[in-house]
Parts: structure tokens; sequence; C-alpha cells
């Protein structure tokens, strides 16, 4: 448990630039403290005690606002920003080195059985309030620009955006080390100056004929 407490606060300093001492990481990070109590409580569920395990996730939402079911897989160096609002449903599985944002959800999408939760490879950074959806695939390296809706499979070192999700960025283009939500492009706003772009050539067009057959009319 002592390496555990020892690498969660490691990858603090490492995500946050904020994060200023150990002190303030143990009592003012309420990612931390969810995190921390998942892992007991994942230990509990594994063991059987699903009620303990509820319960300790219950305290754990009313402490810290992050709502994480026991039964949620998660791998080492996770860090949740801020985490406000954030939801992990129960057979959701996330990998190491995973970021995300307040606001998210990684839930379901009815009332299906089984496998119903994303699962999140290693590296992923999920942006605010984006919402991953139903027993998809998101790869590893991927990062999911913030209010996204995500509700397909996502391949490997890819960028998602948009409501539904798109692809803007995958394998053999560039991708920046760090998701920066006021830089993502944008396709919804792409469209619409595209067909802004289209309207205005073919204005550009009739005006041209209008003049046309006004020239002819006055010859």
């Amino acid at each position: 448990m002592l390496r555990t407490i020892k690498e969660q606060i490691d990858t603090i300093f490492r995500e946050d630039p904020a994060a200023r001492s150990v002190l303030e990481i143990l009592f003012c990070y309420p990612g931390f403290h969810a995190i921390l109590l998942h892992r007991l409580a994942h230990k509990l569920y594994k063991m059987g005690l699903r009620l303990p395990a509820r319960m300790i996730s219950q305290l754990s939402r009313s402490l810290t606002g992050i709502e994480i079911h026991p039964g949620a897989t998660i791998g080492r160096r996770f860090f949740i920003d801020h985490g406000m609002g954030v939801v992990i449903g129960e057979t959701s599985e996330i990998g190491d080195d995973v970021l995300i944002y307040q606001g998210v959800t990684l839930g379901g999408t009815g009332k299906e059985k089984g496998k119903r939760h994303p699962t999140l490879g290693n590296h992923v950074v999920v942006g605010t309030g984006a919402k991953v959806l139903g027993n998809i695939l998101i790869g590893d390296h991927v990062k999911v620009g913030a209010g996204s809706v995500v509700i397909r499979s996502v391949p490997d070192d890819s960028t998602v955006v948009g409501i539904p999700g798109r692809v803007v960025r995958t394998k053999g283009e560039a991708v920046d080390d760090e998701l920066e939500h006021g830089h993502l492009p944008d396709p919804e706003a792409q469209e619409i100056e595209q067909l802004s772009a289209r309207v205005e050539q073919l204005e550009g067009q009739v005006h041209e004929l209008l003049e046309r057959q006004d020239k002819l009319k006055s010859a």
C-alpha cells in the first residue's frame, strides 16, 4: 500500500504543475483519495464482499464527488484531475498511465448484461466532460477531446472529438504529447466553414450570370 501511495503521489507531481507538496496532495486532492479508496473497495469486491465494497465506494463518492464502482479495474499511475462529477462504471477497464478530467463518464448504453462499459488502453487522456459509452475499446495513446461523446471503438494513436466522437487524427500523423483543449480540431466547425465557402462561391457565380443577362438585354 505504501508503494501504491508513493507511486500515486509521484504521478500527481508529474501530471499536475499546481501540485506543490506531498502534504497538499494528501489533504487536498480528491482524485488521490478516490483512487486509494477504490483500491481498497476493489480488493473487497474481488473477495466477494460486495456490500462493504459498495459502502466504501459510496463513502468515496460523498467525500470526493467521484463515483467509481468497486468492480472497475484500474491500472497503475491513474490520475483524475480535479475529478468532480467523474463516473466510472462497474465493468470499465482502465490501463496504465491514464489521465481523465472532471465530468468524465465511462458508462453503459442500456440494461445489457456482462461487459457493458468501455476499456481504455495505456496512456489515454480523456478531456473534461467527455462521455465514453458502451463496451468499446479505446486504444493506447488515444486522446478524447473535451465534451466528446464516444460510442465506437477508437484505434491506437488517435485523437477523437465531437458528438458523436469522430477520429480526426490517427497513426501516421503528428499527435501532440499533451491534450490542449483550446487547440483541438473541430470537425463541425470545419464543415460549416467549407459550406460557407461553397455558398459564397455559388453566390459569385449567380452574380456573374445576372450581370451577363443584363448585358444581353441591354444589347
